[in-house]
């Protein structure tokens, strides 16, 4: 007797003994939270993220051990029209210094500040404790300001500064992400009970999804002292996570449903889930893994992180689906159907023949139709659209977000734009750090004196403030920073200009004669523009990993490597057509109303790469699916044009749902305050959307009709045993294929 696929043994284990496998899956969900938050969160430091120029500035500055700057926060004083009335400004001025003097957390008061153009007053506030929680500590001085505005109601007074921004962004950003995951949960389920018109069937694949997400957190947590994690990991889980939690489920359950209807006991029905399903689950999670993994290879500790929080929580999920899921189908039996929903029970209802076949849908064979009928000129205008959509993706730009791509609802950005726009130096900062033996400390002074004057009359740079140079010297004098201003946004081209103008002229020539020095350039712009060309380096690396390691699993999966090559070739192409998708939409200003963002004129520089492993592991999903329900139709003797009809509108009903719950859960992420997220979602929503649509029921169908039986040619080492391989024709019979080993047929949910 044939052994038995593990995903069979494991299943069968767990339906026969299903309080043993919830009780194992409970008890391993809560040991990895509880240990994830007892072992802490080690974050990346500005070691582990230096990246070319700018990282080499930033790791000399963490070498210098500079003492740690004090908070400082400012009052603001403008006019709320017109001209600025010095001398009620400078009353208001004297009266938020006796105010804030006497507040808590407040170390020292300075002396007003005006404004070269004579538009503004600032007071500037030094604060007391350590400023890494200086944010928490802010709200006293907020409320003293707050007074002073009452008694000059004809000014703005306004309190801004690193602090209150950060306090006014933590509560906004963190109201959004709340905002996100408790709708991400109602949209996912409603879905699902659409779907399958039952409230525990849609219910299973929620919590198993959530499952998946704590589990994959806490082990992400334990991870980080190995790699460290960074702030969006714990968003890439949740978003990664209840995409693929809720699509490995719905395939399972809804093939263990169909195997019901037809007169399976519960424990076969689990059975033959895992054996189709089951396996398909295991070879799309392998897919998305081997994406995510190509991650490494960008040598970056932000990939890195991302890398490990999307593998793990891929992994739990599908863990998951072939161990305790199985358990709960057995326990719950038919009440899995229950309780009913009337109306939608009836419409899922009328999917299935009496005998739990998939009814073909009229949408779907009028969809594939052209397809079907005339391939060749299908084909060539589905393709012809993808590459129009994708055609904008060669002007694409990448850009670091700036300050100024921050979101605008609170007063504290508000005010920072009316502080940038009186005093220019308090807004982007390139940063010179040298490091030189510290007998050299007063000749590195010296020269970056000379450095920042020649800056002065250029309008690339701000005017200095009338102290001088913005100069710091490590402990140790062996390290020397100098901040240098521009009056332009950070993205702004005027702002890379002037990057340029320090690195390629100004600091060469001024440093250059120092003996034993070493410098570098750094600052916001540096990091933007060098991460922009890490990236373009390291994507065809990472492209190329991926499509090699992608090539070899599909083609060991499905035995063809026809089917590989084209499964790799249409990925490409709906990648390429969600790059074309974001630059449309985020490059240009169209889009700015209904989104709710202003535009960047260019992508978040991290989100191509990540943009495209994400996208090809997860439509991997579909494609396992699909393919496996057209292969099997074809190892049972079906002609390749009818196997290519059965297996689309077959699958049809459960990718379409699958696929709106990841548009949804995608979408959702759209409307953050943050344009890194809101280009995420758009893009993962709009790719899915084109994948599980255009891809699959155009493209693929198309593309399969035209290659007829050359589908399925491999060379001999690929064919396997026995007729396990269609070795490029279709078996002439249905007997042709009743040899073949069901246990080895993938995905046929």
């Amino acid at each position: 007797m044939q052994r038995r696929p593990v995903t069979v043994r494991v299943a069968r284990w767990s339906a026969e003994h299903p309080w043993r496998a919830v009780a194992l899956w409970v008890v391993f969900v809560a040991l990895c939270f509880v240990g994830g938050n007892a072992a802490g969160l080690k974050e990346a430091t500005a070691k582990d993220m230096s990246v070319g120029e700018s990282g080499r500035a930033g790791v000399m500055i963490e070498e210098g051990r500079f003492a740690d700057e004090p908070a400082v926060e400012n009052v603001l004083i403008t006019a709320r029209s017109g001209a600025l009335d010095k001398r009620a400004a400078g009353d208001a001025a004297k009266a938020a210094a006796t105010r804030l003097r006497t507040a808590p957390g407040v170390a020292k008061v300075g002396d007003a500040i005006p404004a070269t153009d004579g538009s503004a007053l600032l007071v500037p506030i030094t604060m007391s404790g350590d400023p890494e929680t200086a944010s928490d500590r802010v709200e006293p001085l907020r409320t003293a300001t707050a007074e002073v505005q009452q008694r000059y109601p004809g000014l703005r007074v306004e309190e801004v500064g690193g602090p209150s921004i950060n306090k006014a962004l933590d509560d906004t950003l963190g109201k959004d992400f709340k905002r996100a995951e408790w709708l991400s949960l109602p949209v996912t389920l409603a879905i699902l009970i659409i779907a399958f018109g039952a409230l525990i069937a849609a219910g299973i694949p929620v919590l198993l999804a959530l499952s998946s997400v704590a589990a994959a957190i806490g082990l992400s947590t334990l991870a980080s002292h190995l790699i460290p994690a960074n702030d969006s990991t714990s968003s890439v889980i949740l978003l990664i996570g209840m995409a693929v939690g809720v699509d490995y489920s719905l395939f399972y359950v809804r093939r263990e449903r169909e195997e019901r209807a037809k007169g399976r006991g519960h424990v076969d029905a689990v059975e033959i889930a895992a054996e189709t399903s089951g396996h398909a689950v295991v070879v799309s999670g392998t897919a998305v893994v081997i994406a995510m993994a190509g991650l490494f290879l960008a040598n970056d500790a932000i990939f890195s992180s991302l890398a490990v929080g999307s593998i793990l929580v891929v992994a739990v999920a599908v863990i998951g689906s072939l161990t305790v899921l199985p358990a709960l189908l057995a326990k719950l039996g038919r009440w899995v159907d229950r309780p009913r929903v009337p109306l939608l029970w009836r419409l899922a209802a009328r999917r299935t023949t009496p005998d739990g076949q998939v009814q073909p849908s009229r949408f779907w064979s009028a969809v594939l139709r052209p397809a079907l009928r005339r391939p060749l000129p299908t084909l060539l205008v589905s393709v012809g659209l993808l590459l129009a959509l994708a055609a904008p993706a060669l002007g694409m730009q990448l850009k670091f977000p700036g300050t100024e791509d921050l979101p605008r609802t609170t007063p504290a950005m508000q005010a920072y734009d009316r502080l940038t726009a009186a005093y220019p130096s308090n807004g982007t900062q390139h940063i010179v750090a040298v490091q030189a033996p510290a007998d050299q400390a007063a000749a590195v002074r010296a020269a970056l004196t000379r450095l920042a004057a020649s800056t002065q009359g250029d309008r690339l740079f701000a005017a200095q403030e009338q102290t001088g140079p913005d100069i710091d010297v490590s402990p140790d004098k062996r390290v020397t920073v100098l901040s240098i201003a521009t009056p332009f946004a950070s993205r702004s081209d005027e702002a890379v200009q002037s990057l340029h103008r320090l690195r390629e002229d100004l600091v060469p020539a001024a440093l250059g004669g120092l003996s034993g020095a070493t410098y570098a350039v750094g600052g916001g712009v540096a990091e933007s523009e060098d991460y922009a060309t890490h990236v373009w380096h390291k994507l065809p690396i990472v492209v190329g990993f991926v499509l090699l390691l992608t090539f070899l699993v599909m083609a060991w999966t499905f035995r063809s490597v026809v089917v590989a090559l084209t499964s790799i070739l249409l990925n490409l192409l709906s990648a390429a057509a969600a790059y074309g998708l974001l630059v449309v939409v985020f490059q240009n200003t169209w889009a700015e109303g209904p989104l709710g963002f202003t535009s960047m004129g260019a992508i978040v520089t991290w989100l191509p790469l990540f943009l495209f492993v994400v996208l090809f592991g997860l439509s991997m999903d579909y494609h396992v699916f699909v393919v496996s329900r057209i292969r099997e139709a074809v190892l049972r003797g079906v002609p390749n044009r009818e196997a290519v009809a059965e297996g689309i509108t077959g699958s049809a009903g459960v990718v379409t749902s699958a696929a709106i719950v990841m548009v949804a859960v995608f979408s959702i992420f759209a409307t953050l305050s943050t344009i890194d997220m809101k280009q995420l979602g758009v893009g993962l929503a709009a790719a899915i959307l084109l994948d599980a649509t255009l891809i699959r029921a155009v493209v693929l169908p198309a593309l399969m009709t035209l290659l007829g039986p050359a589908n399925w040619w491999a060379p001999r080492l690929l064919r396997g045993r026995g007729k396990h391989s269609t070795g490029g024709r279709a078996p002439a019979s249905p007997a042709a294929a009743e040899d073949e080993p069901t246990g080895e047929l993938v995905g046929a949910n």
